[in-house]
């Protein structure tokens, strides 16, 4: 089933799956990484699960693979650092030991500062009429700043959000790939109560909005070819409205039954299941 990771660590990885795992079994992952030529291949075991979100803890993980998984991680850290602003050089001459100045020396300072000249000695400073351009304004716009900071981090969402959706288009565009398969002709026909002894895996289907508005409710019968495999190959609804039987088909693609077999051997099998879908 596909997924969507959430955070990932040497310890394992937090996801969310377009299905549902019980905690304690054990699975096998394959996740595509940033800058990886093929998928990393680990096996985890599931250590919590609320609707579609789990945890996983990773078993057996070898140093190349925990050597990876680390290294992505400081890279990520470094990206997340580097988009947020240095802070500004220490005033080398802050540290210089200023001395005190007498009454004088800032009279003839402020005369400078007005525009008249240092006078030295006794005399008293000439001050200028005009007074300074600058006096009375406001110095630097910090607004400047925290619009800088918010163009900042806008680029480094835009970038991460770019970079997770085109991984999830590649794991998307695999199993398309992967369905695309031609199905193979049902070998045998399998009553619903003999085949529903065989489902492993279920997926309930999520009741649509445009559904629960209009008060639709029944039960949708659907005929699935069910592969060697245990998976459901292909599917077609044989009654109800349209809305609950795409609804009852996304959920079907999902589950998962134990081969039926002919002769001790795994077979292609057509049956027909039901989803009933009530407020």
């Amino acid at each position: 089933m596909p997924g969507r990771s959430l955070n990932l660590g040497e310890q394992g990885l937090g996801a969310m799956l377009a299905g549902e795992v019980q905690p304690g079994e054990t699975v096998a992952l394959e996740m595509l990484l940033p800058r990886a030529s093929d998928p990393l291949r680990v096996r985890a075991t599931v250590r919590y699960q609320d609707k579609l979100r789990c945890g996983l803890e990773f078993v057996g993980l070898t140093p190349e693979q925990r050597t990876l998984i680390r290294d992505l991680a400081k890279e990520a850290q470094a990206e997340m650092d580097g988009s947020t602003s240095s802070k500004p050089a220490p005033d080398k001459e802050k540290g210089k030991e200023e001395k005190p100045e007498t009454g004088k020396e800032k009279e003839r300072e402020r005369g400078a500062m007005w525009g008249g000249p240092k006078r030295t000695g006794g005399e008293a400073p000439i001050f200028s009429e005009q007074v300074p351009p600058n006096y009375g304004r406001r110095k630097g716009r910090p607004w400047v700043g925290w619009a800088l900071v918010l163009l900042l981090a806008a680029i480094a969402g835009a970038i991460s959000w770019w970079r997770w959706n085109r991984a999830w288009e590649q794991l998307e565009s695999g199993l398309a790939s992967e369905g695309s398969a031609p199905v193979e002709k049902a070998q045998v026909q399998v009553p619903a109560e003999v085949m529903q002894r065989l489902l492993i895996h279920r997926v309930e289907p999520t009741y649509p909005a445009e559904a629960r508005q209009e008060n639709l409710q029944g039960i949708i019968a659907l005929d699935i070819i069910v592969g060697k495999d245990g998976s459901v190959e292909s599917m077609h609804a044989l009654n109800g409205p349209e809305v609950l039987a795409r609804a009852a088909m996304d959920a079907l693609r999902w589950w998962k039954f134990e081969p039926y077999r002919v002769n001790g051997e795994p077979a292609v099998a057509e049956t027909t299941v039901a989803v009933e879908f009530k407020r």
